[in-house]
């Protein structure tokens, strides 16, 4: 039998695991102060559910599909948003949920990209322009606290159906020349007029990497983001070949770029639930653990009993109740004990000894200096200020 990862799946422990929790707290922080509730779905629904006939979004074609023991046609979720559908039934509007978990999707495997990924998503269902701008700046905000630099770029798909059709594009053609003029940002232009040319539309190609947009009625709405993102605080560029590759978006689409690495960290926009206006985004968990310095939250404090287990176990609780991160270890020596706390990144061991308790004193040991001191108890506990 063989324990080996799936190839495209991971597992996380130790400081890994601690910083991906870390980059979900934040993430979950700044949803919930704008005022999104959370909520779960489930992993696995019937596959015409998660992929319904006629549906030849990239992303569908790349669903993990299975069957169960009734022979039952089952699917893994390769987004949250086709659950919306379910979840937003007789809510009150506007309904702003988010949700954090795992999502498949069976595609091939490349730098940053696996079968298996946590997904980051936020949607308000019966939305308006306020709530469009509003969540730009839920995505600055999260970005600032990660402490990574970035651009928010904004397009829309009305104006860009208004202009191909403008330029003559058939209706049949129109996805697939969104397709390509959406490659912009990661092939050469002329890669894109090469792949236009064979369907014979490379000219659209002028229009959407020129400046002569304001003859469009519909670059009004871009115009009108940008004037309510600037009330929000928040900039946002206008790059007008953004179209994002799913074909239910039927307003505003955006991206979050990283200005370091110019890779995309979050995407979305506006589509329609039930017939509902809606807008949401997904942030790129992957990247974002990838790129981000973020560190994980360590254990601060090891309380290491050298045989006074009654007293070491008083002082654990009473530092666990000011709000430290505390380990505890009764089985091991000194030297064991310190070797355990430095492989863990232990920032401070403190000893508790039979010398100890007769002193009423503990011995504190940091990690990192090395520098030994004695500390009454109400010392110990005031570290968590510290």
């Amino acid at each position: 039998m063989s324990s080996r990862i799936v190839k495209g799946f991971n597992e996380y422990v130790g400081v890994e695991a601690a910083k991906r929790a870390s980059i979900r707290k934040i993430i979950e922080r700044e949803f919930e102060l704008y005022g999104f509730e959370s909520a779960e779905s489930p992993i696995i629904e019937r596959e015409d559910f998660v992929a319904p006939e006629g549906n030849s979004d990239e992303a569908v074609r790349d669903v993990f599909r299975l069957k169960d023991r009734g022979k039952r046609e089952l699917a893994l979720r390769y987004e949250f948003t086709f659950q919306l559908k379910r979840l937003a039934k007789n809510q009150k509007l506007p309904f702003k949920r988010f949700q954090i978990g795992s999502v498949f999707r069976d595609e091939r495997i490349r730098a940053g990209r696996t079968r298996e990924f946590t997904q980051c998503d936020c949607d308000v269902v019966g939305s308006t322009l306020n709530d469009e701008a509003e969540c730009l700046r839920l995505n600055k905000n999260i970005f600032e606290k990660l402490g990574m630099p970035v651009k928010i770029y904004v397009n829309n798909r009305k104006l860009i159906n208004e202009i191909l059709v403008d330029e003559g594009v058939e209706e049949k053609d129109r996805e697939q020349v969104i397709r390509e003029i959406d490659k912009l940002d990661k092939l050469s232009k002329k890669d894109i007029a090469d792949n236009l040319k064979r369907i014979g539309y490379e000219k659209v190609l002028d229009v959407f990497t020129g400046k002569d947009f304001e003859k469009y009625n519909f670059y009004s709405e871009v115009l009108e983001l940008k004037k309510m993102c600037k009330m929000f605080g928040v900039a946002v560029e206008f790059r007008p070949f953004l179209a994002r590759g799913l074909s239910y978006y039927n307003g505003t689409v955006f991206e979050v770029w990283s200005e370091e690495l110019g890779v995309s960290l979050c995407g979305g926009g506006a589509y329609l639930v039930d017939k509902v206006q809606a807008f949401g985004f997904a942030l790129g968990f992957e990247p974002i653990y990838l790129l981000s310095d973020v560190e994980g939250d360590k254990v601060e404090i090891l309380v290491l009993s050298l045989d006074e287990a009654e007293v070491a176990v008083d002082l654990v609780s009473r530092l666990r109740d000011c709000g430290v991160r505390t380990s505890l270890l009764m089985d091991k020596s000194l030297s064991k004990g310190l070797e355990y706390a430095n492989g863990k990144g232990v920032g401070k061991v403190v000893i508790v000894g039979a010398d100890e308790v007769a002193k009423g004193k503990f011995k504190v040991k940091d990690m990192v200096s090395g520098v030994e001191e004695l500390l009454l108890e109400k010392e110990v506990l005031a570290m968590s200020n510290r």
